[in-house]
């Protein structure tokens, strides 16, 4: 099976979380598994001071594997590695329906673009992407040559990415 990738892109507070997050509800309550992979441009941490695994890994682990009745998580550490490309992540993810990518400007997966009127950047990123095929914005944008969806219309914008990820019921 083709993994089915779709992406959520844009500027800084142009919706981009708000969007995925809607999404994947959206998606799930048609029935389908998804995953997302988010990517952060700045040091980020998911495990708090003083708890164990925080512990395990200023200590010096290169992962760590926190698993509970519930859920599970692995976090690595870089070190003096290279980020990992949005393949090799993909490849690591179990298997579903989509893997909806928020963030991932300049990779080479079909995306929506987001866009509101209030960001400090409002130059359109699909100028310079053959792999928009899409813009949710919160302002009417007339004269933008590709679909253009109303950043609140979840329900068309998930229709459109199942249309557009060929994900359908079989």
């Amino acid at each position: 099976m083709t993994q089915r990738v779709f992406g959520i892109t844009g500027w800084k507070n142009s919706g981009k979380t708000t969007l995925t997050e809607r999404l994947v509800a959206e998606l799930s309550a048609r029935g389908w598994t998804v995953s997302t992979v988010k990517h952060a441009h700045h040091e980020f941490d998911i495990d708090k001071e003083g708890t164990d695994s925080h512990r395990h890994r200023l200590a010096g682990a290169r992962e760590v594997a926190i698993v509970s009745g519930r859920r599970w998580a692995l976090m690595h550490e870089l070190r003096d590695e290279q980020e990992p490309s949005l393949g090799e992540i993909l490849g690591r993810l179990a298997p579903c329906d989509i893997v909806l990518v928020e963030g991932y400007k300049r990779e080479a997966h079909k995306k929506i673009e987001t866009r509101r009127r209030d960001t400090s950047d409002r130059s359109p990123l699909s100028a310079n992407d053959p792999n928009i095929v899409a813009v949710a914005a919160d302002t009417p944008l007339p004269g933008e040559p590709l679909p253009v969806y109303a950043l609140d219309d979840v329900r068309a914008i998930a229709d459109f990415i199942e249309s557009a990820t060929g994900l359908k019921r079989t």
